[in-house]
């Protein structure tokens, strides 16, 4: 298992962060939780934490930060990982049966397809080297673009890289764009002034963009239920408390306050009643069909599966009647 994760570091720049260093208990009380590195991802972990939700539930956080959620689907198919965090780009992983979706977190809007100083549209990186994390939502937000610009993949030069080598590649001149995501963004802005938002997950009003936690694809009832729990209370607490949360998140991150908040600011909350509500209405339902019929169009999925088959809202609801 530490020579597994060893490679899977080494070979995906996943850099770790223990929240309560602790070994794995007999009793299974420790639970291995992934997320990544931005105010969608570690805002709940932050607030369990602070406010003693894992406590109240007999469990230990172990919490690991990677740069994107398809490394965390592929920690959590090796055993790795116990329940980790993804954005809308990496859900055709749990769609395709990689993983279950047990809570959705928010709906986001911070991806972007930026571009160098000059460069100002889609039709200006033809061409030209994009940089993206593949199956990601940066690389959801440049098939968006290229779609409604009346372009094809094939008529930009796509580099794959992961989110760190975005950065210092588009600082460097390495690439003319990026499909890419705050507050990565910001830390590109400052490195080259003059960089340009080309297009944004905001001009797709139409279609919904859910951020939610998953677990591996036979998760045990009685754990999930546990961490359901954790996070809807967590959920709560974050939506009574927005300035509060930015705060606990930019500590466990390590951040500036003013970056995280800004990064907030592209994150639409709710509570866990109206999530609750809006899965046994159908609308959460609705958000992973659209995200589906997208992942279809660009080959991701090769047919649109129910979301009833990798969404666990029976759980989701069933914990918070409780």
């Amino acid at each position: 298992m530490r020579s597994l994760r060893r490679a899977l570091t080494a070979a995906s720049a996943v850099s770790l962060l223990t929240l309560s260093v602790t070994a794995c208990s007999d009793d299974g009380s420790t639970v291995r939780f992934g997320y990544i590195s931005d105010y969608n991802g570690a805002s709940l972990l932050a607030i369990a934490d602070k406010q003693g939700l894992w406590d109240k539930q007999g469990l230990t956080p172990e919490i690991k930060v990677f740069t994107n959620g398809p490394l965390q689907i592929q920690a959590l198919g090796a055993g790795d990982l116990d329940f980790g965090y993804i954005g809308p780009g990496a859900m055709w992983l749990p769609a395709s049966g990689k993983a279950k979706v047990v809570a959705v977190n928010t709906l986001a809007y911070a991806d972007r397809v930026i571009g160098r100083p000059g460069v100002a549209t889609m039709q200006d990186l033809k061409g030209k080297k994009v940089g993206v994390p593949e199956g990601t939502s940066g690389d959801m937000v440049l098939n968006l673009a290229l779609k409604k610009a009346g372009m094809a993949p094939s008529d930009i030069e796509k580099v794959p890289m992961d989110p760190a080598t975005v950065v210092s590649a588009f600082a460097a001149g390495q690439i003319d764009g990026a499909g890419i995501w705050y507050p990565l963004i910001d830390t590109i802005k400052q490195k080259v002034p003059g960089t340009v938002e080309i297009a944004s997950t905001k001009e797709f009003p139409d279609n919904s963009f859910p951020t939610a936690f998953v677990s591996g694809p036979n998760p045990d009832a009685e754990l999930t239920d546990k961490v359901i729990k954790v996070l809807q209370e967590a959920n709560d607490w974050r939506a009574a408390h927005p300035e509060e949360s930015i705060t606990e998140a930019a500590a466990l991150l390590k951040l500036d306050p003013a970056k995280v908040k800004a990064d907030a600011a592209n994150v639409r909350t709710m509570t866990t009643a109206d999530l609750v509500a809006k899965t046994e209405d159908g609308t959460v339902g609705t958000w992973l069909d659209s995200l589906a019929d997208f992942f279809v169009g660009t080959g991701q999925l090769k047919s649109k599966p129910e979301p009833a088959t990798y969404y666990t809202g029976d759980l989701y609801t069933k914990a918070y009647s409780k």
